[in-house]
């Protein structure tokens, strides 16, 4: 408004300016000052939804970045904290005085025999061992809350046929049921720390125990799912009598041989492999899957057909097994070398030919006293293993016959 009053002071000082024109530059100047007024006003507002938005990325940004904590109902929450006093200090009156029963962890032992790993810690445990390139990764895997768990094959088959509307229906007969019993046995791993390193608040104790029970239990099983003696452990598949394929009968498995004593043979030496994958019945060959430790591999991937064609196929994809003539292919290190008369390869659904049964609670015994300054951390499961259809894996036998 003061330049509208300075705007009509000069035309009158000067006294020829026209009415008309006093009045176009009063609405001018007005209009001048309404513009910035607005835009100063838009600016401001823009400002602020920009303060604001930024606000709400912050918040946003800051709930993506919080790590997920547990909920406070959680049920393993009291037993964490308890498992994690009893692995630093000893202490176990938290982990006896928990009301486990109303908390569903009524399997908890005394501090005799050790005290349950908290949940967390033991998914992080199984989690390692199904990531575990063993047997357990395609057989079948049970959990069980007794000492054993019992395979029943029926071999009987039931009667068909066609039948008209006033004709008998033959009956099943020749009932045949065999019981396999797969025996629980206790594994251990018995890792140990500093009483210093324990203190420290910084260190992931439940983290490192999961870590190094989970190296050794792997380590233990991938083994004895191959080539256990049944002993005080798991009865690997390898371990069963073994018999030439034309001749099996039902307690042994079954084998196709090389032609070759301690390798494939000389002149087309693929054809064993083909041989290898067509004993296997069609039922079970649907769902086959190799077996072999990496040097085998190395053999094995160099091999063509009579087009020239490579065998073994990569994976295309990340985490994707390897093929072999379109067959998933399994590394298990534990698998014998190619030798004479080694089982070095076998084939097989093992989903249907191995079970794999376990109890789902897990123990830890803290023990500070053997091995002064050091505490040991003494781990249980129990874990048993043994082949379940003997007609669902067949060997290939590095011999002549």
């Amino acid at each position: 408004m003061t330049q509208t009053h300075a705007s009509c002071a000069a035309p009158e000082a000067a006294g020829n300016a026209h009415p008309v024109v006093e009045a176009k530059a009063a609405i001018d100047g007005f209009l001048s000052e309404f513009m910035a007024f607005q835009d100063d006003i838009h600016a401001t507002m823009q400002q602020q939804q920009e303060e604001r938005l930024t606000m709400l990325d912050r918040k946003h940004a800051a709930a993506v970045s919080r790590p997920v904590l547990s909920r406070a109902d959680d049920t393993g929450a009291p037993h964490l904290k308890a498992f994690d006093v009893y692995l630093r200090s000893g202490d176990d009156s938290a982990m006896r005085g928990l009301d486990l029963e109303t908390k569903g962890l009524n399997t908890q032992t005394a501090g005799q025999g050790g005290y349950l790993v908290d949940p967390q810690t033991a998914e992080a445990i199984r989690g390692v061992l199904h990531a575990t390139a063993s047997i357990r990764a395609i057989a079948s895997v049970v959990t069980v809350e007794a000492t054993s768990f019992d395979v029943l094959v029926d071999h009987s088959d039931v009667a068909s046929g066609w039948a008209t509307e006033t004709g008998p229906v033959s009956e099943s007969t020749g009932h045949s049921i065999d019981r396999i019993p797969v025996r629980l046995h206790e594994l251990s791993a018995m890792p140990k720390a500093s009483q210093r390193l324990l203190d420290d608040s910084a260190f992931d104790i439940e983290g490192w125990l999961a870590a190094r029970i989970a190296g050794k239990f792997a380590r233990a099983e991938a083994k004895a799912f191959i080539d256990g003696d049944g002993a005080d452990k798991p009865r690997g598949f390898l371990h069963h009598d073994k018999i030439a394929d034309d001749v099996w009968e039902w307690g042994s498995l079954g084998y196709i041989a090389t032609g070759n004593d301690g390798d494939f043979a000389s002149v087309n030496a693929a054809d064993a492999i083909v041989d290898l994958v067509y004993a296997l019945g069609a039922g079970y060959r649907a769902n086959g899957t190799f077996v072999m430790n990496s040097k085998t591999a190395g053999a094995v991937r160099k091999m063509k057909d009579n087009d020239g064609r490579f065998l073994w196929s990569d994976g295309l994809a990340a985490g994707e097994p390897a093929r072999l003539m379109g067959y998933p292919v399994l590394i298990a290190e534990d698998m014998p070398d190619i030798a004479t008369d080694s089982y070095a390869i076998a084939f097989g659904d093992f989903g249907a030919g191995y079970t794999i049964a376990e109890r789902p609670d897990m123990r830890v015994l803290r023990d500070p006293f053997s091995a002064k300054p050091h505490v040991l951390f003494y781990a249980t499961k129990r874990v048993g293993g043994d082949v379940s259809d003997f007609k669902a894996i067949k060997l290939l036998r590095f011999a002549e016959d």
